[in-house]
């Protein structure tokens, strides 16, 4: 992802709407455990919650969604629950795909897929062939990804140019770094949400959240919904967003 203009996509005219939005879904475990259900429970009530975003993202005018499906850290988790996530994610690809095609989204992945079984790899594929000429909403799913080897990823890829004669040293830049970068042909998110009430990165977008808004929400997020969407949303319109310089307005 980089500032790169954007191409049009179909979808209502809703200019108060961020074009980009992007949400670390955080919450699964600790919903679960409020209600004295195991995580797994947690983790598939979440992809409703997911299933209910998708398509208040298209109502609500947003053209790009990112979502923190599975961090490169999250291998540290029991395998157990490892297992569960990459179970729904299997089930998430095949159940919903035939459906996310229907409507017009299309799939992007973000991450390393190195390393991943053939059949997740797969599906991943399958997935973004499937749906590479939608234009309705793009759906980015940000999985087995840590942003900080993102950029690692994409230094070594430049150092490698120049080692092979290829590139000079001080032809480098920010922008020549982020157009390495996994997905440089979608813009920065305009907002960041995060829900459960924490409030960091976690290494989610590091880069390209340099200019994002961000809200935290206290809510889990297997309870997000399009009311919560909407007042994320609300709360992004009220801010000044000044990008270093003069104020811009976040909506028109």
């Amino acid at each position: 992802m980089s500032n790169a203009a954007a191409p049009a996509t179909e979808g209502p005219d809703r200019s108060d709407a961020p074009a980009h939005v992007a949400i670390i879904m955080d919450g699964n475990g600790r919903w679960a455990a409020a209600r004295g259900l195991p995580r797994a429970e947690g983790h598939r009530r979440g992809v409703e919650a997911l299933r209910r975003v998708v398509r208040a993202s298209h109502e609500l005018g947003i053209r790009y969604l990112t979502i923190f499906s599975f961090s490169s850290e999250n291998w540290s988790r029991p395998a157990t629950e490892i297992g569960d996530l990459f179970g729904l994610l299997k089930r998430f690809i095949r159940n919903d795909l035939a459906s996310l095609h229907r409507d017009g989204v299309k799939v992007r992945i973000i991450g390393e897929r190195d390393g991943l079984e053939s059949d997740i790899c797969a599906l991943l594929n399958e997935a973004e062939e499937l749906t590479r000429d939608n234009t309705r909403l793009t759906l980015v799913v940000a999985f087995n990804y840590g942003s900080r080897q993102e950029i690692a990823k994409a230094a070594q890829k430049l150092a490698r140019e120049v080692a092979e004669g290829r590139r000079d040293p001080g032809s480098i830049d920010a922008d020549t770094l982020g157009a390495h970068l996994d997905a440089p042909d979608i813009p920065d998110p305009d907002l960041i949400i995060r829900t459960s009430g924490e409030q960091r990165l976690s290494n989610f977008l590091m880069w390209q959240a340099a200019y994002s808004e961000l809200v935290f929400v206290p809510i889990h997020w297997p309870d997000f919904d399009k009311a919560a969407l909407e007042g994320a949303i609300a709360e992004f319109a009220r801010r000044e967003r000044r990008f270093g310089g003069l104020v811009a307005k976040t909506a028109s």
